[in-house]
């Protein structure tokens, strides 16, 4: 009985002893299995799908592709948590396209609290003279030989045959012999050839020397520059003709052109600071003399003048000059408005934009619609939309929208973000999918754009040249030559130089131009500069963007299609234009050269 009770006493401890090491272990695994589960379930819920050949279909669950069948894939996890309206790039495409950001604060904490006003020098027109001869005649002798030249009061301008004043001396030799017996007429005689502008010394010598002149001088009645010479020797010339045009240098004209938005801010009288090109160092103080009551109906504008003191002759009519005038205070209610670079809004017709950066530890930009106020030199001021603090792209802004655009995001042609893009013939047109679930999804992802800007046909002709140019290039990378796409990036930038911004007479197509030229030029010099087909392609894509901007907001005049490579980029996608329906792929040329499709008709 002993025996039993000692083995039972011994099971027990066992039983006890096994608990303590392996029951909480095992609980222990238990829990870590739950936790791992947890971790994972959690993961499977924020995990999103997408089709690598359609990005714009984002499901929670693995899957085919409504569109083409294909099996979904694990969409980027980096995209996670950001919404329609934000984008988030790399730190080495931020490099790339040199974005850079600024944090923004109130006017009356800047140093810009200025107009600043673009114009050119003229010459003054109440200096300005006009030397005419008195009587008709034939010039003998000029003695102004160019425009530019210098003249004196009372210089011999010119030497003229006067027949009507060789009659004129004869009647005052037969007058002087009457003098005593009729001195009226005498004076008469006398006083006529005084009106013909001749000297009492001259009269004298005629009358004295008892002899007809035949030439006459004619002397300058000012001094001056010549600003133009109108007559030439050998002209014969009627009472009262211009000779020359002179003009006093010694005060000249600053003309400036103001927008509409700066006109309030300026007044007759108002200090004015006005630097040159010439003289960058030196400041010219000076007033408003002139606003001209009447706007330039194609510019937009109305033109500023002041007076310079010039009596040094260094303001040169026709040199371009800035002028820098303080704003009113208190107006618009400056005080709680905020600034910011010109290069960091976008316009679209209808909306100006911005892009804040939402977190200051990562790359993430938020697109935001603002309210623009005046237009300060290259400074808007914001009415609405931006705190002070906040940091905005103030370089590179189109380059991080079209990023956004690539990616299905809000963006300045798609205002509710999705990776289809939309044509333009009024409105632009989505071109569908022809398989049965297009007409679902051309619903579901179409968006409605913003009016397209409406610019000059001579504007429109001259980016056309542009476009053309970028077709050579996409037809270079289509055929894997390098040699001829560098030559294409060359033309482009010629294109350019010959697109006249001055046609562009609304300020903010004006300033979306400026702001696209650049994106253009810097990707154009990049192809032109390089030989390796694969950097050529990287530029293209940047291009192509930009590419895409100017021809939905200014049109070419031409039907074309905008086509998609999701595998271009390292499978980040890329956009391109074609003049035709036909997919032709400028990405990998040859090694897959019909991968794509067609996402919008622009026409």
């Amino acid at each position: 009985m002993k025996k039993y009770i000692i083995y039972i006493a011994i099971l027990a401890i066992g039983l006890v002893l096994g608990y303590v090491f392996f029951g909480r272990s095992a609980e222990g695994s238990a829990n870590t299995k739950n936790v791992s589960d947890m971790t994972e379930n959690s993961t499977m819920e924020k995990q999103m799908w997408t089709c690598s050949m359609h990005p714009q279909i984002m499901q929670p669950e693995p899957g085919d592709c409504p569109i083409c069948g294909m099996d979904l894939i694990p969409a980027e996890t980096g995209a996670e948590g950001l919404a329609m309206n934000e984008i988030k790039m790399s730190d080495n495409a931020m490099a790339l396209a040199n974005i850079q950001t600024t944090i923004v604060g109130n006017v009356s904490g800047t140093d810009e609290n200025t107009i600043q006003l673009s114009g050119k020098i003229m010459a003054n027109e109440e200096a300005n003279a006009v030397q005419a001869s008195y009587f008709e005649g034939r010039i003998e002798k000029l003695n102004v030989n160019f425009t530019g030249e210098e003249v004196r009061r009372g210089q011999l301008l010119a030497t003229i045959y006067a027949p009507t004043l060789v009659a004129a001396q004869q009647e005052l030799l037969t007058a002087a012999s009457m003098k005593e017996s009729q001195p009226a007429l005498y004076k008469a005689v006398r006083n006529k050839l005084k009106l013909w502008k001749l000297s009492e010394t001259q009269i004298n010598q005629i009358e004295s020397s008892g002899k007809v002149r035949e030439n006459f001088p004619i002397y300058a009645t000012v001094s001056g520059t010549v600003s133009q010479k109108i007559a030439e020797e050998g002209d014969y010339v009627k009472q009262g003709q211009p000779i020359v045009k002179v003009s006093d240098l010694g005060t000249v004209w600053a003309m400036f052109d103001a927008y509409e938005r700066q006109i309030s801010q300026l007044k007759e009288g108002q200090k004015i600071t006005v630097t040159t090109n010439a003289y960058p160092n030196k400041e010219f103080e000076a007033t408003v003399s002139f606003i001209d009551p009447v706007l330039n109906t194609k510019s937009r504008t109305v033109s500023v003048r002041t007076t310079l003191n010039n009596k040094e002759d260094i303001l040169k009519p026709g040199m371009f000059v800035t002028a820098k005038v303080a704003m009113t205070k208190g107006s618009d209610n400056m005080e709680t408005q905020i600034t910011v670079p010109a290069t960091a809004v976008m316009w679209t017709g209808e909306r100006s934009l911005v892009y804040v950066k939402t977190n200051p530890n990562e790359p993430v930009f938020e697109m935001r619609a603002v309210t623009l106020g005046n237009k300060n030199g290259d400074v808007y001021t914001i009415t609405e939309g931006l705190s002070n603090g906040e940091e905005v792209v103030t370089n590179g802004t189109f380059t991080v929208d079209a990023a956004a655009q690539l990616q299905g995001k809000k963006s300045m042609m798609n205002a509710t973000g999705g990776k289809t893009m939309t044509g333009h013939e009024g409105h632009l047109g989505m071109e569908g999918d022809k398989n049965n679930t297009g007409d679902k999804m051309n619903k579901t992802n179409h968006t409605e754009m913003n009016e397209r800007i409406e610019v000059s046909n001579k504007f429109q002709n001259q980016l056309k040249q542009v476009f053309d140019d970028y077709i050579l290039l996409k037809d270079a990378l289509v055929n894997d030559d390098a040699k001829n796409a560098q030559e294409a990036g060359n033309q482009i930038n010629q294109s350019l130089k010959k697109v006249d911004m001055k046609l562009l007479s609304d300020e903010k197509a004006h300033n979306h131009w400026m702001t696209i030229q650049k994106e253009l030029k810097t990707s154009a010099n990049a192809i032109e500069n390089s030989s390796d087909i694969a950097t050529q392609r990287g530029h293209f894509k940047h291009l192509s963007a930009h590419m895409i901007s100017s021809v939905q907001l200014f049109g070419v005049n031409e039907n074309v299609y905008i086509q998609f490579c999701p595998m271009a980029d390292n499978d980040k996608g890329a956009y391109w234009i074609s003049l035709e329906k036909e997919v032709r792929n400028p990405y990998y040329g040859e090694a897959m050269k019909t991968c794509g499709e067609v996402k919008a008709t622009l026409q």
